[in-house]
């Protein structure tokens, strides 16, 4: 395995093994389980699944390049809003609306990044979006996990979508697939108004 690829997998398996935050981000997403039971949609097993691990492992390898924002901007990613609520952010949203729709683990339709400090972007996270014009289709579904909506778009011209985030470049004390990472903020100039 190439030096860079094992550290993508131990990274993963550390945020894997982070304990998951109990109460769901927003109403929509929490999965019903049986007994009526309410469980975030991005809970899931303590020990790494090795299957789960070899899926993000290709996320990681195909969104990797993307840590330097021009190759993004090369491959047909467009900037859109920064997202955060007193929850947590999402970060600087930029899509690839030629991939919505992409299941496939090695082609997100957003990639999310947060201020690097130096006036740059660091690369934080991943998105796929799936978009739906009935809010009672089949939900949506990508490593085990059910995706969260489905909600309204987030910008101009944006369908109405389901989505998953996967934070594989910062940790996520709320879990690797939560929609909110506390640990990301926006600069208040940059929020969307409510």
């Amino acid at each position: 395995m190439r030096p860079r690829l094992a550290k993508a997998v131990l990274a993963l398996t550390a945020s894997l093994s982070l304990p998951l935050a109990a109460a769901p981000a927003h109403a929509g997403s929490a999965t019903p389980h049986p007994a009526g039971q309410e469980q975030p949609a991005h809970a899931g097993p303590t020990t790494p699944d090795p299957v789960l691990l070899g899926q993000l492992a290709r996320t990681y390898e195909a969104t990797a390049k993307y840590g330097y924002l021009p190759n993004a901007l090369a491959d047909g990613y467009r900037a859109h809003m920064c997202l955060a609520r007193d929850q947590g952010g999402m970060g600087y949203h930029y899509f690839n609306e030629s991939r919505f729709g992409s299941l496939d683990p090695a082609k997100p339709a957003g990639l999310l990044y947060e201020d690097d400090g130096n006036g740059g972007r660091r690369l934080v996270g991943v998105e796929w979006v799936v978009p739906t014009a009935d809010a009672q289709g089949k939900r949506p579904q990508i490593f085990g996990q059910d995706f969260q909506g489905p909600m309204a778009g987030h910008y101009p011209g944006m369908p109405r979508h389901y989505d998953l985030h996967a934070w594989l470049y910062k940790p996520n004390r709320n879990g690797l697939f939560a929609q909110w990472n506390p640990d990301v903020t926006c600069p208040s100039s940059d929020m969307p108004k409510a």
